[in-house]
Formats: structure tokens, C-alpha cells, sequence
């Protein structure tokens, strides 16, 4: 009796290293498209009221709860069913990726050559009544938990295929907990960045009723806070771009022997990025008939 307890206990301890060990595997794969999700949404969930900041973003982390549940078990079916679809859906979301990439480098291209782009005013400064600012946000969510429903997609798929040789328990205990961090952790990140600037100007609050060096020390303090938020975004907006043209331009890189063998002997990140690149000005270009008929 005892040592069959013993025996179990021994497989649970391997099964669990196991799932540690292809847990850090996927997470080293999917980190380009968790830092682009992590950038995506920081910059959809600014420009909210303060008192509504956080309330817009636990609606787009519900949401995003909702997406991982609908995805995973048809995942999970994926790899036991039809495991030979898995790449197909992995250069498509490539496509898409690649698509949003470079149609933002290009938008980024023309602006400069033309004229500043005019920065969109808060929401919270364009409603004029309280049922507008609602129905601003209520877009807003709705668009942020759209772009999560696609790069949850490919995060998950992604996983998946790190460990589709591994056994079913261990497929879904792995991406289970990488579905967990591209949910929980991402907008995480994104509550504390949102909330910097405010907490910023708490403590500068703070420094009028403070004296000598620990004044200046608040007051200091509190103004890098203010002023770090706006380049943070900008700097995750652009770092996410150019993960969306590696991860996709990488799905294909690494998915289509010919690509593979084209860019042998050049380092993989260059690879990536000119492949991206490349499928998201194809696509841009495909998509521009429909992208006018829209205007």
C-alpha cells in the first residue's frame, strides 16, 4: 500500500518537473506575442477618466477569460483530432500578425513624410455626457477583447505546438498555465501602468506637506512617474510592433521548409523581421481596396 503511494506520488513529482520544464519552453516562444499583447492593451486602456481606468480593464480581462475558455478546449481537440491543422491556423495568424505590423510601420512612414500625426483625444475629454462616455468605452472593450481573441489564438496554438509531442495531461496542464500568464500577468502589467501616472501625482500631492530632502525626493520621484507613462506606452507600442513582424514573419520562418532553407546562414531575427515584413506589405496591399471602400 505504501508503495504504491510512493509510485504515484514519484509520477505526479515527474509529471509536475515535466510541465515545469515545457512551461519555460513555451514561454520562451510565446514571449514575443505576450510582450505585443502586453503593449496592444496598455495602449487601449489609457486615455479613460482615472476613476475609469481600472474598471475598463478588469472588463477586458474578463473577456479575456472568456476567449481562453472557448479556445482551450477546442485546442485541446485540435491536437488530439487534428493535429495536421495546427500549422495552417499558425501561418494565418501569421499573416495577421505580419498585416498589423506593417501596416503600423507604413501609417508610422507616410505621417512622417507628410505631416505629425494628430494624436486622438481621450475619450474621457471628447464625451460630452456620461451615456457617450460609456459607449466610447463599451467600443473601446470591445475592440481590445477582438485583438485578445486573436492573439490568444496564436498564443495558445504556439503552445500547443511546443508540447504536441508531450502527452495529453501534460498539453493541457502547460498550456493551461501559459493561457493563465497571457491573461493574468499581461493585464497585470497593464492595471500597474495605467495607474502610474496617478500614483505619481499622489505623491507629488504628498511632497507639498513634506519638508528638506525627503520633499525632493517625492517630488522628483513623482514627476518621472508622470512623465515615464506617455514614453512607456509609445516604447511598448513600437517594441510590440516589431514583435508582431518577428512572430510573424517566425511562424513562416519556421513552419515552411523553403523559407527555412532560403534564410539559411542569416540570423534568425533578421530572417523573421524581413519576413514579416514582407507577408504584412502583401497584405496591406491586398487589403487596401478594402481598406478605401471602408473611407
Amino acid at each position: 500500500m505504501a508503495s504504491g503511494i510512493l509510485t504515484i506520488l514519484d509520477d505526479i513529482a515527474m509529471l509536475m518537473d515535466d510541465t515545469a520544464a515545457m512551461t519555460k519552453v513555451a514561454a520562451k516562444k510565446t514571449a514575443g506575442l505576450l510582450g505585443d499583447d502586453l503593449a496592444v492593451n496598455a495602449e487601449k486602456a489609457t486615455g479613460f477618466h482615472a476613476s475609469r481606468e481600472l474598471p475598463v480593464i478588469w472588463a477586458i480581462t474578463k473577456g479575456s477569460f472568456v476567449n481562453k475558455l472557448i479556445i482551450l478546449p477546442l485546442a485541446f481537440l485540435l491536437s488530439a483530432f487534428a493535429p495536421w491543422l495546427i500549422v495552417p491556423i499558425l501561418l494565418i495568424g501569421g499573416v495577421y500578425l505580419s498585416y498589423e505590423g506593417a501596416e503600423k510601420i507604413l501609417e508610422w512612414i507616410i505621417s512622417f513624410k507628410n505631416r505629425p500625426v494628430k494624436k486622438a483625444e481621450p475619450a474621457a475629454k471628447t464625451a460630452t455626457d456620461k451615456e457617450t462616455l460609456l459607449a466610447q468605452e463599451s467600443s473601446k472593450i470591445k475592440a481590445a477583447i477582438r485583438t485578445d481573441f486573436i492573439l490568444s489564438i496564436e498564443i495558445i496554438i504556439l503552445a500547443l505546438e511546443t508540447v504536441i509531442e508531450q502527452s495529453l495531461s501534460i498539453q493541457v496542464m502547460v498550456v493551461s498555465i501559459i493561457a493563465l500568464i497571457a491573461t493574468i500577468g499581461v493585464y497585470g502589467l497593464v492595471a500597474l501602468l495605467v495607474r502610474m501616472d496617478d500614483t505619481g501625482l499622489s505623491i507629488l500631492e504628498k511632497s507639498r506637506n513634506s519638508i528638506g530632502w525627503i520633499a525632493s525626493l517625492q517630488k522628483n520621484t513623482g514627476q518621472l512617474l508622470i512623465a515615464a507613462l506617455p514614453k512607456i506606452i509609445r516604447m511598448l507600442t513600437i517594441i510590440g510592433t516589431l514583435a508582431m513582424l518577428l512572430v510573424g514573419g517566425g511562424m513562416f520562418v519556421h513552419n515552411i521548409e523553403f523559407i527555412h532553407h532560403l534564410f539559411h546562414g542569416i540570423p534568425s531575427l533578421l530572417a523573421e523581421l524581413f519576413t514579416g515584413m514582407l507577408v504584412g506589405s502583401i497584405a496591406v496591399i491586398v487589403m487596401l481596396p478594402f481598406h478605401k471602400k471602408k473611407h
